[in-house]
């Protein structure tokens, strides 16, 4: 089975009120047209996974980040293919998130982090992604 190598971001913010959320992006394109994920892409050959990721980004969304912290890798077996995608916490430098490529986007907060219909490979590490909300609030 082929595998694909991708890396994702998990941007997270915190509002005024200090409220933690992270950005979900929804497919607008493909077999899982409508199912949402986090932001990122592919990895070209000789391109690490945090230059990928930021090249990703600044390519979907008109965004830069910061990478941060590896939280995960995800191996999946989808049908048609091994997917295996770095997850790394990020946080926005400069930019507001224009979705060329996605249909719609949310922050989503602890609370409601699973009221979306994630990519199968992406609620694998929604246990991760929960535990850093609810846990990092204070610290940004």
């Amino acid at each position: 089975m082929k595998t694909v190598s991708v890396v994702a971001a998990v941007i997270f913010k915190i509002s005024h009120e200090g409220v933690r959320s992270v950005f979900a992006t929804q497919r607008g394109y493909g077999e899982y047209k409508g199912w949402w994920e986090f932001p990122g892409g592919k990895i070209e050959p000789g391109e690490s996974p945090e230059s990928a990721l930021k090249r990703e980004i600044r390519e979907e969304l008109a965004t830069e980040i910061h990478v941060g912290e590896h939280i995960g890798t995800i191996e999946y077996n989808y049908p048609a293919f091994h997917l295996s995608m770095q997850c790394f916490e990020c946080r926005i430098i400069s930019g507001n998130l224009e979705l060329l490529e996605h249909e719609n986007a949310a922050w989503l907060t602890a609370g409601n982090l699973r009221s979306v219909k994630w990519l199968p490979a992406d609620i694998t590490i929604l246990e991760k992604v929960q535990t850093l909300l609810t846990n990092n609030k204070q610290n940004g």
